[in-house]
Formats: C-alpha cells, sequence, structure tokens
C-alpha cells in the first residue's frame, strides 16, 4: 500500500491555500492547513486539519510537525498602503519556517512569491532579470526569495520559488480588482477606474494549482525560480468591460484613478521555463475562466 503523501500549506485559509487544500484532498493527500485565522463557513473543507498560529514567533513555528513531504509557503497578500514594519511579517515568517524545516525531510519547500519582485520595468519579465521591486511587498517577497536561494547554496534547503502573477477565480479576497470590479457592477454603480489602459497577464486559480502541483512532484525544481502566468496579455479596460457586459450593469468612469507611483503600464512574464522543467501548460481560455468567476460573485451576492 503507497503511503500518502503529507503536505503543510501555510495559509491555507487565504486564496491560494484554499484552493490548493481542496485539491490535494480531492487527490487523496493529508493537508495540514496553518493560518493566523480559522477558515470561515464558505472556505472550510472537510478532510484538512486546520492548525491557528501566529508563525512570526518561533516558539509557535517549533510546535509545528516536520513529518511533511511537502511544504507550500502561501502566508498572505499583504496591501502596499500599509507600513514597513508589518511588511517585513514574510521575511519573519519564511526564516522562521527554514529554521525549522533544514533538518528535516521534506523533499520540496515552494514559496508563493510575486510579479512584483522584478519592478515591472522591463516586459516580458524573465527569472534571470534584475530585480528592483518598487512596492514594499514586492521588496519583502524579494528578500524571502533571495534567502531561500541561500539556504538552498548553503545546506541544499529544498527550495522552489514561484513568481505568480494576476491570479483570479472563486473565492479571491474582495479587495482584488475582479472582485471588486464584480460587485460594483452586480450593484450598479458608479466606480472610478484608471484609463484601463494597463497590460497585464491574469492566471485562473485552477491553473496556479496546477503548476504548483507538478512542481512538487518534479525532481528537478529544488533551487530555481519560475514565472506563473496564463501567458496571455490583457488590458485592464477588457476585464472592465468584459464583466460590465456580462453582467449587463455597472458604470465604469475611465481615467478618474491616476496610476501608482510604484506601479509600471506594461507587466507580463516569460513563462517557457516552467514549461521546460516541469511540463506546466497553463488553460489561456480568459473568457471562459473569467465567466466561471463572474457566476460565482453572481450568486455570492445574490442575497445582497
Amino acid at each position: 500500500m503507497n503511503k500518502k503523501i503529507k503536505i503543510l500549506v501555510i495559509g491555507g485559509t487565504g486564496f491560494i491555500g484554499y484552493h490548493l487544500s481542496k485539491k490535494c484532498i480531492q487527490i487523496g493527500w493529508n493537508v495540514t492547513s496553518v493560518s493566523k485565522s480559522r477558515p470561515t463557513k464558505e472556505k472550510f473543507i472537510k478532510g484538512v486539519k486546520y492548525k491557528r498560529a501566529d508563525l512570526r514567533k518561533y516558539k509557535n513555528v517549533k510546535n509545528i510537525n516536520k513529518n511533511f513531504d511537502y511544504v507550500v509557503n502561501s502566508s498572505g497578500y499583504i496591501n502596499n498602503n500599509i507600513n514597513k514594519k508589518y511588511n517585513n511579517d514574510h521575511f519573519k515568517i519564511l526564516k522562521n519556517l527554514v529554521e525549522h524545516f533544514k533538518k528535516s525531510k521534506i523533499k520540496r519547500f515552494l514559496q508563493i512569491g510575486t510579479s512584483a519582485e522584478y519592478g515591472g520595468k522591463y516586459s516580458p519579465q524573465v527569472e534571470t532579470a534584475k530585480c528592483i521591486p518598487r512596492s514594499l511587498y514586492g521588496k519583502d517577497k524579494l528578500n524571502c526569495t533571495n534567502y531561500l536561494i541561500r539556504a538552498f547554496g548553503l545546506f541544499k534547503f529544498p527550495s522552489t520559488i514561484f513568481r505568480i502573477y494576476q491570479a483570479y477565480g472563486p473565492m479571491q479576497d474582495t479587495n482584488r480588482l475582479i472582485p471588486i470590479v464584480a460587485k460594483a457592477c452586480l450593484f450598479n454603480k458608479r466606480f472610478d477606474c484608471s484609463d484601463g489602459s494597463q497590460i497585464r497577464d491574469f492566471i485562473y486559480i485552477d491553473d496556479v494549482i496546477l503548476s504548483i502541483i507538478k512542481a512538487l512532484r518534479s525532481k528537478n525544481t529544488n533551487g530555481q525560480i519560475f514565472n506563473i502566468g496564463s501567458g496571455k496579455k490583457v488590458t485592464i479596460k477588457f476585464l472592465i468591460n468584459f464583466i460590465k457586459n456580462f453582467y449587463k450593469k455597472g458604470f465604469p468612469i475611465y481615467g478618474k484613478i491616476k496610476l501608482r507611483k510604484d506601479e509600471s503600464k506594461v507587466i507580463y512574464p516569460n513563462i517557457k521555463k516552467s514549461y521546460k522543467f516541469f511540463n506546466f501548460k497553463p488553460n489561456t481560455n480568459l473568457k471562459v475562466n473569467l465567466l466561471k468567476t463572474l457566476k460565482f460573485y453572481k450568486k455570492k451576492y445574490r442575497s445582497y
């Protein structure tokens, strides 16, 4: 009888962590989730072992079992507007996790990073590009990436880093672009937007999870950084108009919001490396996946 794979998901109640935990249960893995908050009723998954802990404190990390095959650190997104002290939390948590697991027998430690690590000056962005992050969030995540690369070099810590682009799908945090626009349109509101000319790469959550599973199962991803995107470029204006037209409601007012100083107009990745190393092929059907997402939000806000 084959031994069940054991995975620890840090941030298992967040957007990516929730979907990853759900998929791992479906394929028969043992899943433990550690987060700073308990799952909502909507995000509770039968079969997942939930633990609540503040991993900024090493004494709490020491209480985590080391008997896992894989660890995925998907600890949460931090808003760019918060203070610098709080933004350093990602790095504190990562250092504690590496210290705890460096003498364990884990096969893979997969860190969920961000495209914001690059700084967005040139696109398509490649993994070897020089990183000059323009946001506090990007700087903190880059510190994590550099620490993991050093750990791999010094003591072969089995680290893999994903730089994920604009992930979207059902259950996403409500402070992200697609949920914000969907809600405004469903309630038939006027809402301010930029001019919509920014170019981005949006990747559906199912593809993100597929890429994680493939990388965990691969034998050649340790010590590597990978861009994870759809490979398709889209303007923000196209996205907003698609949502508006689907719901047949809403009044976007373009040009009212200026680009942030730390925001680049064009951001999209080169994703050849993820295909080369672990045969990752994203589903590039943006319209189909957007429809799935918008139907979810229509149902979610129906009771309001």
